[in-house]
């Protein structure tokens, strides 16, 4: 049998608890990313929940009954950022979102919060909509096995906008990004929680800036580029994280 697993082994997210001595079922997403692998019986692998522990485990079963694992150990492991910072990403176009939701859980992102605004290109119907923040929640968990956290960020259910305003989470910064804003990062007094909102593609509109900016969002820019959707949440976690975070 395979030695126990070290920093290499694959990482699978897996639901059940994760006992030492407990064999555990994997899910069908776990399964396949075992199959795509070319895992085996024997082989080690990590586990974790998404409670901030991780499981040495080897394979041992794995066939039309599915993929089984025997768990060996359970530690505490933190590679969380020391600041939270949730992301209000204006839902972009398939790629694009599902490429802000990956990175910006590799990049530490606490939370994610889909906003529906004006100029969203994508229109979800009811049931398209469930679908879509179903396989949202697993890029954010794939991403995870990817990137060592043991925690996985939640992607909430998409809001409206006013929905989102109507409820806004507790934060001790509120940012806007937009390339015309009157304020850079550096000069900000950034204390945490942080809260960071994005527009879509095409931006917000004048109304919603009004909304935002009139509950307490800082306008601020990143340099004279306009950067795209998907990159201006990106740049400003690292940014965030680079000056206040985990650099």
């Amino acid at each position: 049998m395979s030695a126990l697993p070290g920093p290499a082994a694959p990482r699978l997210y897996c639901e059940e608890p994760l006992a030492p001595g407990a064999t555990v079922a994997l899910s069908e997403r776990a399964a396949r990313h075992v199959a795509a692998l070319r895992l085996r019986t024997g082989d080690a692998v990590t586990l974790f929940g998404g409670d901030g522990h991780e499981s040495a485990a080897v394979i041992t079963v794995q066939g039309r009954r599915g993929v089984h694992a025997s768990v060996r150990d359970r530690r505490a492991v933190d590679r969380e950022s020391p600041l939270a910072v949730h992301l209000a990403q204006g839902v972009c176009a398939g790629d694009r979102m599902d490429l802000v939701l990956q990175k910006a859980t590799e990049l530490g992102v606490a939370a994610i919060q889909p906003v529906l605004t004006a100029r969203s290109v994508v229109r979800l119907s009811s049931e398209r909509r469930e679908r879509r923040e179903v396989h949202w929640q697993n890029v954010a968990i794939a991403a995870c096995e990817q990137c060592g956290r043991n925690r996985v960020p939640p992607v909430a259910p998409s809001l409206r906008f006013d929905e989102y305003f109507a409820a806004l989470p507790a934060a001790g910064t509120r940012i806007l990004l937009a390339p015309d804003g009157a304020q850079t990062l550096r000069a900000l007094a950034v204390a945490p929680p942080v809260a960071v909102l994005v527009g879509p593609e095409g931006g917000l509109t004048a109304a919603e800036r009004r909304i935002a900016t009139a509950a307490g969002y800082a306008v601020v820019r990143f340099g004279p580029r306009v950067l795209r959707t998907e990159t201006a949440p990106l740049a400003a976690l690292a940014a965030l994280q680079a000056l206040f975070g985990d650099c």
